[in-house]
């Protein structure tokens, strides 16, 4: 959660095998938990903790900048558990039929950031939020809501409203700078300039200055003071576009503006990095070479004096002014439009370079910047066209890398964020997709949409694992990964599989869905998904498909599971035996699928974890069922009735 404008090297986590990154789930805890360290409580940030521990929703209100988003997000931090997800509510991005209870799962932790909702958007929301507070306190949920700013609240709704106001300036200063490890007594120290700067500011602008104080000490001589790091961050909020317009006059030949804009491009990159890539720039923008003798070449040194940067004593480049890179990049991008497209070459080719001092962060880095100028100026079309390009075009792995984080920067740009969940949804319901952007788009979808938007992340893996591209096996075991998180999820897609009709890609979604032990798992120490109506509905369609569509040796394994969970579970056991039958019997040919079941019920009782002999108890009933839907037998105990043969465990 960088907010700063410098150097910026974000790296996701992977859904392939290969990867040891952190799950989609350890991502958002890991940003949350990041806030809450940094975040100093604003005003009345107590009484918001209180109302919502009481009552399960807070609506914040406040004036703009002082950091309700912030808070909202801390406050749901801190209910943290097992059960449910963090998601944020989407209300013009959700499907219109959906209801307020379809949107909330047991301990979900809700956010609907509503601050820059214009009137109609307002008013839509706000006519919904009983409904949706209603159905979080019968999840046990909790849901902060951030209200527009002067909108107009219900009275019904006035309870749930606190006020918050905006924290000291000096003391998130400093607790962002604690956070970026710098010492005590450096940023404890007053400096004058510093103290009249943080008048009435915003947090973000707060954060912004805070972050280039951290980068002045990263560049600063040792001897350097808290103060004079201070003032060339001050110094690099002024206006810089005069002087750069004045240095790339001054610079008429191609390869200093090529190693000018290689050193904005990748600010802080080892000098053999920058010495490389800027000669792959030349050649990628059609630079005839120099033909003078090499040895009468000006040496790195010389050449980067003359657009004030160095190399500093470890080797790595950087300019001498703070935050110059910043103002390098928006000059070439705004005023040669031509480059752009050679810029999106060049970064293609650089990220698939090789060496010690190219290493996956830089790659990233170099992304996020090119990135950066796309969603700056507007231009999200054209990143997530190029990150299109980049998968399909090669099926290295750092390319495929590469597209990962250019579509990462625009999900996560508060602008941008729900053109490209649309422009992602569109790529997965196409019929025709390349293996390499599939496996992108996976990662994309696993990854990052999932880390705040899991229903959208489900939907769009959905399509993905229904493919019969080499991706859709990935895909199904992602998709296996986020409904795990949420009995919700899960009801959600066994809806959705059902609904739709089921093709072979969708029967092996539901059997690696189908585990019954989340299904039998009281989800609120009283209720179990296999005990609702809608769940025993969609299971008993998905089933009969697979008992009727696919061979025996594929869905015994998944058949075996359940007969196992039947001989443990008790009454719930006894359910999941019911809904077999009940597939078994809906199928054309229900006695050959009768057959198969019991042969399977024989086989499953030589692995039974219980023993063989409480196995065979199992067998019994499930053949007493099978009778009973055949009239062959009187009727077993229904599914809802108590069961007299064991209890609960």
């Amino acid at each position: 959660m960088h907010t700063g404008s410098g150097d910026i090297y974000v790296t996701m986590s992977a859904a392939a095998q290969e990867s040891d990154r952190p799950s989609f789930r350890r991502i958002a805890d890991d940003q949350l938990a990041w806030l809450r360290r940094v975040l100093v409580a604003p005003g009345h940030m107590g009484k918001a903790r209180a109302r919502l521990a009481d009552t399960g929703t807070v609506i914040l209100d406040g004036a703009p900048g002082i950091g309700r988003t912030s808070a909202a997000r801390v406050l749901l931090r801190e209910y943290h558990q097992d059960a449910g997800v963090f998601h944020e509510l989407l209300p013009e991005e959700e499907e219109p039929s959906r209801k307020a209870q379809e949107l909330v799962g047991f301990g979900d932790r809700l956010l609907l950031d509503l601050s820059a909702a214009d009137p109609a958007r307002w008013a839509a929301a706000h006519a919904q939020l009983p409904a949706l507070r209603k159905a979080v306190h019968e999840q046990q949920a909790h849901l902060v809501v951030v209200m527009v700013n002067g909108g107009a609240l219900d009275p019904d709704l006035q309870q749930y409203r606190v006020v918050i106001e905006g924290p000291p300036c000096d003391k998130v200063f400093r607790s962002h700078l604690r956070t970026h490890g710098l010492p005590a007594e450096e940023y404890l120290r007053a400096v004058p300039a510093v103290e009249g700067f943080l008048q009435q500011r915003p947090m973000r602008e707060i954060a912004d200055f805070a972050d280039l104080v951290r980068r002045a000490r990263e560049a600063a001589r040792p001897d350097d003071t808290f103060a004079e790091w201070c003032a060339s961050a001050l110094d690099a909020r002024a206006d810089r576009r005069k002087d750069v317009a004045a240095l790339v006059a001054r610079l008429r030949d191609s390869p200093q503006r090529a190693l000018l804009i290689t050193v904005a491009m990748l600010h802080g990159a080892h000098a053999d990095v920058i010495h490389e890539t800027s000669q792959l720039l030349l050649r990628t923008t059609g630079s005839p070479p120099d033909e003078l003798p090499l040895l009468q070449h000006k040496d790195l040194a010389e050449r980067l004096a003359e657009i004030s940067a160095d190399t500093g004593p470890t080797g790595h480049v950087r300019f001498t002014d703070l935050d110059y890179d910043t103002a390098v990049r928006t000059h070439f991008w705004d005023h040669m439009p031509a480059l752009r497209r050679h810029l999106g070459t060049w970064t293609e080719r650089s990220v698939g370079l090789s060496g010690p001092h190219v290493t996956r962060s830089l790659r990233d880095g170099l992304v996020a910047q090119l990135a950066g100028q796309y969603l700056r100026t507007g231009h999200g079309e054209g990143l997530a066209t190029l990150a299109e390009e980049w998968a399909a075009r090669d099926t290295s792995q750092v390319r495929r890398d590469a597209a990962v984080q250019a579509l990462t920067c625009g999900l996560e740009d508060p602008s941008h964020g729900r053109f490209f969940r649309g422009r992602i949804y569109q790529w997965c319901v196409q019929r025709q997709l390349k293996r390499e952007f599939g496996l992108v788009l996976v990662q994309v979808c696993a990854d990052v949409v999932a880390a705040s938007h899991p229903d959208q992340a489900m939907l769009r893996l959905y399509y993905l694992a229904c493919r019969d591209g080499d991706f859709a096996p990935l895909a199904r075991r992602s998709l296996c990964d986020l409904v795990a998180t949420s009995h919700r999820l899960r009801r959600r897609l066994l809806a959705r599989l059902a609904l739709h009709g089921l093709s072979q890609p969708e029967l092996h979604v539901f059997l690696r869905i189908c585990d019954p032990e989340p299904l039998a798992d009281p989800y609120d120490d009283t209720r179990a998904l296999v005990e609702e109506d809608g769940v025993q509905a969609s299971l008993t369609t998905c089933w009969s498909a697979v008992l009727g569509g696919l061979p025996r040796t594929t869905w015994q394994p998944h058949s075996e599971r359940w007969l196992h969970a039947a001989t443990a579970r008790g009454r719930r056991g006894e359910v999941l035996l019911d809904l077999l039958v009940e597939a078994a019997d809906r199928c054309d040919g229900r006695g050959g699928a009768f057959a198969a079941l019991y042969a399977s019920a024989r086989d499953a009782e030589r692995t039974d974890p219980l023993g063989p002999a409480r196995a065979e108890m199992t067998t019994d009933l499930l053949l007493r069922k099978i009778s009973a839907a055949q009239g062959l037998g009187p009727p077993t105990t229904p599914p809802h009735a108590a069961s007299a043969r064991g209890t609960e465990p």
